[in-house]
């Protein structure tokens, strides 16, 4: 499986002069964001418990992938993704989830003209490419604080219908001594033919979450555009479990309202402003697999996943929920953009039976702008006590966005070795070959966090020698998240028994540089000036450390060499051992 960089951190386009020097020493003015990093590191609000934490893709995954032969891109392709029901996880456009995944919020679009609602990002698979597996769209994140009280993302939708088939076909028929034929080789962006649609999120507090959706026509022609801002909770009831939560539930709370109630979150509350003075009409389904339509098999719901798709695009009315209940909802907004024109759309995901203005959704909306300004200028003054200002403009610019690329890149990641080898008592018996096959060896492993990931595309899932890198700039903005992560991957659930390190999902068993040990010591010096250093951060790690040193010099090369002997060592995910 090819692996390349592909996080904004890594790749940034622009040349970046060396980031200024932004340990947590007295030097550091203490900002807005530093106070909230302070209070959700105490636990006296929890700050983190909202990110970016939804995947832009979990077709395609080996969590997904409950084949004989271990294909997971063909087990589950993008041609699935809008009507089946994922097991371990979830993907959307621009979103946000809470930190276990639970309860899940994205943008859905519609341009008139596309066979299916642009829920998630199109890209090839790893045999599809002449490079491999790769994104072919246009997205780019634009800021983000470490705590997410402020975030800014943009993606550009094309206003013709978006060409599936020739960016499949034409990748296909070029080798790998070829470029790669990208969105914009197609022609359908050029003279501005797209909406710019830029989604910003910000936090009245740790449970209340302002939506400001900016949608601007780009080209010299009107464009109608259909948005579907869509909550959903992922799908924890279908699979049988022991001890399972109930079935959480959406309804509708009036025409401005989504009200979802789910055992373990509580009940959340989405407000939305009407569409031009009209109350947009409320689509309602459940996230369960359209069966009929992947297997021709009856559907356990009369409501199924890609029933959006069929009210919008197809015009079935039948396919929602005329009771205006399930577990997926949106309001279904219909856009007409003049030539260079802007429409918006104000949301708030609030916590508790009450809106944070008791008067219905109008006071919902009372202190959004002031709000949604406020968080704009702390993040503003969050990255002029780091630096900020030492850089020239370009590479100032350059330098933010590099860290929104690695705070956007978090992602939940959900992974229990145990139930995916056996299987879920609802569903069929996995076949016996898999208790020989990926990672049968790794049955201790049970993962359930937000963690960095390479990129929540192309590589939505943790590589070990990657995440130790993506820690020395998180640790500028974020140090106690840097050195979560670190100790994350050295606990018993993740670390082998015998001491490796989990590589990644494709092969946990993989051989990566031993670079996890550099990251802790470069981690504990980069966070706090000498004699301030976190010491019990450094004796937690160094303990599992040398369980991990104790696996390498046990390992040896098809030469019989191992480390101290000259044995090649591999590079990236190309082991030796």
């Amino acid at each position: 499986m090819p692996r390349k960089p592909a996080n904004a951190a890594e790749t940034a386009r622009s040349p970046v002069a060396p980031a200024p020097d932004t340990g947590s020493g007295p030097s550091v003015r203490r900002t807005a964001e530093h106070a909230r990093l302070a209070e959700a590191e105490t636990g006296g609000r929890a700050w983190r418990r909202w990110g970016p934490y939804l995947a832009e893709r979990h077709w395609g995954t080996v969590r997904e992938d409950y084949s004989a032969d271990g294909d997971c891109w063909s087990y589950l392709p993008h041609d699935h993704a809008r009507s089946r029901a994922y097991r371990w996880g979830e993907d959307g456009l621009l979103g946000i989830s809470d930190d276990q995944g639970e309860l899940c919020f994205a943008l859905a679009l519609w341009n008139g003209k596309d066979p299916i609602l642009k829920e998630r990002l199109f890209g090839l698979t790893g045999p599809e490419g002449n490079h491999g597996e790769d994104v072919k769209e246009h997205y780019f994140y634009l800021d983000s604080t470490p705590t997410h009280s402020y975030m800014k993302a943009l993606y550009k939708y094309p206003l013709a219908a978006f060409p599936y088939e020739r960016l499949v076909r034409e990748n296909a028929s070029r080798g790998r001594d070829e470029p790669e034929f990208e969105l914009a080789d197609t022609g359908v962006l050029d003279h501005g033919a797209y909406v710019d649609v830029q989604a910003e999120y910000a936090k009245a507090g740790p449970d209340d979450i302002l939506v400001l959706l900016t949608l601007t026509n780009r080209s010299a022609q009107p464009a109608d555009l259909h948005v579907l801002p869509t909550l959903w909770f992922r799908n924890t009831w279908s699979w049988g479990l022991e001890n399972a939560p109930p079935r959480p539930r959406m309804s509708a709370d009036g025409d401005a309202c989504l009200l979802a109630q789910h055992a373990r979150l509580g009940a959340y509350r989405l407000w939305f402003e009407p569409d031009a003075g009209a109350a947009p009409e409320l689509l309602f389904t459940e996230n369960e697999s359209n069966a009929r339509r992947l297997w021709g098999a009856p559907n356990a719901a009369p409501h199924v996943k890609d029933a959006f798709h069929e009210r919008v695009v197809d015009g079935r009315i039948e396919a929602v929920n005329a009771d205006r209940a399930g577990t997926k909802a949106a309001p279904w907004f219909r856009l007409a953009i003049t030539p260079g024109g802007t429409a918006t759309i104000r949301l708030r995901l609030t916590k508790g039976a009450e809106p944070p203005n008791p008067s219905g959704a109008a006071g919902a909306f009372r202190d959004f702008d002031a709000i949604l300004d406020t968080r704009r200028r702390e993040a503003d003054e969050f990255y002029e006590a780091l630096g900020q200002s030492r850089l020239g403009a370009p590479a100032a610019r350059a330098w933010r966005q590099a860290f929104a690329g690695l705070l956007w890149s978090k992602q939940f990641y959900h992974y229990w070795i145990p139930e995916w080898l056996d299987g879920d008592p609802a569903c069929p018996a996995p076949p016996q070959s898999r208790m020989r096959g990926r990672n049968a060896q790794w049955r201790h492993l049970n993962n359930a966090d937000i963690i960095s990931m390479p990129d929540k595309w192309e590589y939505p899932w943790y590589a070990a020698w990657d995440l130790a890198f993506h820690t020395i700039p998180l640790a500028q903005v974020d140090p106690e998240f840097a050195k979560d992560q670190l100790v994350l991957l050295l606990r018993e659930w993740y670390m082998h028994p015998s001491g490796q390190i989990p590589a990644y999902e494709f092969a946990f068993d993989d051989v990566n540089p031993p670079v996890h040990a550099w990251a802790c010591w470069r981690v504990y010096k980069m966070t706090a000036p000498r004699g301030q250093r976190d010491r019990a951060f450094l004796a937690r790690t160094f303990m599992k450390l040398l369980l991990n040193f104790t696996w390498w010099v046990n390992r040896k090369d098809p030469e019989g060499n191992n480390v101290f002997a000259g044995g090649f060592l591999g590079l990236d995910n190309i082991g030796v051992f």
